[in-house]
């Protein structure tokens, strides 16, 4: 079935019809401020995939949470704001969305400044191999894998017979380890 009509309430109407959990609340309350809710959480994440889980609890929230509004304390949109705003913030200093941060592939970062730049990826020159040749062995094994001939990070776990996230961790260690040359 495809909506083509956005359903709109003045406010009033959609807080009681959200207190009563009725189903015209619920397309109500996304129709009218989804796109609003969501550009809040992006600006706090800054990752369009984690700002769309954010909304989903944020109006998963604002419908089992209603009654805790209160009108004289200010207008629905504001306390809307703040359960996302809260729940934006509570996913930043979640322990998943600091490990889900660390370990982006760094080959997509790079790849999209060498298309910008149109620059050539050639490590010899950067004496980037020398550099690695003073990771410790199990960080300058995988780092090679990767960087240098292309290996993705589950073919690096199948090939040394180690879990994904050891590779992840060990290539992060190793990359922070390398940073600090060019510091």
């Amino acid at each position: 079935m495809i909506k083509t009509k956005k359903i709109t309430l003045e406010e009033p109407a959609l807080i009681e019809a959200l207190q009563q959990h009725k189903a015209i609340g619920a397309e109500a309350l996304y129709d009218m401020y989804s796109a609003s809710l969501l550009g809040v959480i992006f600006k706090i994440v800054a990752d369009r995939e984690i700002a769309e889980d954010v909304l989903q609890e944020t109006l998963v929230k604002i419908w089992n949470s209603i009654h805790q509004y209160d009108a004289t304390k200010g207008r629905l949109f504001t306390w809307m704001v703040n359960v996302a705003r809260n729940l934006a913030i509570d996913k930043l200093r979640s322990k998943d969305f600091r490990n889900h941060s660390k370990n982006q592939d760094i080959e997509n970062h790079v790849n999209v400044i060498d298309e910008q730049r149109n620059t050539t990826y050639k490590p010899e020159l950067l004496g980037v191999k020398d550099l690695v040749e003073k990771l410790k062995p199990e960080q300058k094994k995988i780092v090679e894998l990767v960087y240098f001939q292309g290996y993705t990070h589950v073919e690096v776990s199948d090939e040394l017979e180690i879990p994904l996230g050891t590779v992840k961790t060990r290539l992060r260690m190793g990359i922070m380890e390398l940073r600090k040359y060019f510091k």
